[in-house]
């Protein structure tokens, strides 16, 4: 079959144009049978950036001790701002561990269902069935949550607290300490009672 001259550009032309159309018939489509249901990316910014299980870390300052922590679950945040997450799981509590900077030796022991270290602000809080043990008085403290800032050197709470020492048990409205756990008081103190051995 022979073509005239210009009849072989009209042919090449108008197949084109139907390839053109159908190409475009086609993608119209699948667009229509998405029926604007495309999937949405979930907002993430509340998720943890990084999460560990069964974590032991440990913070030290000139090459000497600090800071124990022992958790079941560590999640780690960076938005809305760089926090740390410590919690508990199966009834294994987050364990907090200070030690003496000078000999080294454990001075204290905190025990909470979860606790949150604010990264940029050296600011730690506990939260939830709150015990601390001071080895030194062989005093422990139970209290609903408790604020520890490092930059400032104190620990403390201003909710209820109950202190045992040995057969002697004190009740307060307030806790307060130095950074290193070491000097533990009972503020505004409700009531000593001292239990015999009978």
């Amino acid at each position: 079959m022979r073509y005239k001259k210009g009849e072989m550009k009209n042919k090449l032309t108008q197949m084109c144009r139907v390839s053109c159309f159908s190409f475009s018939f086609f993608c119209s489509l699948l667009l229509a049978s998405c029926n604007s249901q495309l999937p949405s990316v979930p907002d993430r910014s509340d998720s943890a950036a990084q999460e560990l299980s069964v974590a032991h870390v440990r913070r030290s300052e000139g090459g000497k001790l600090q800071l124990e922590i022992d958790s079941p679950i560590i999640q780690k945040y960076d938005r809305p701002r760089a926090i740390t997450k410590f919690r508990s799981r199966s009834g294994v509590q987050v364990k907090m561990r200070f030690f003496d900077a000078n000999d080294g030796h454990m001075t204290a022991s905190i025990y909470a269902d979860s606790a949150i270290s604010f990264d940029d602000r050296d600011k730690m809080e506990a939260y939830g069935n709150v015990r601390v043990i001071d080895y030194k008085t062989n005093d422990t403290v139970y209290l609903q949550d408790l604020i520890w800032e490092g930059t400032e050197d104190r620990a403390y709470s201003e909710h209820p607290v109950l202190a045992r020492n040995g057969r002697r048990v004190t009740e307060g409205d307030g806790f307060t300490s130095d950074g290193s756990m070491e000097n533990l008081q009972i503020l505004r103190q409700r009531g000593v009672v001292e239990f015999n051995d009978e």
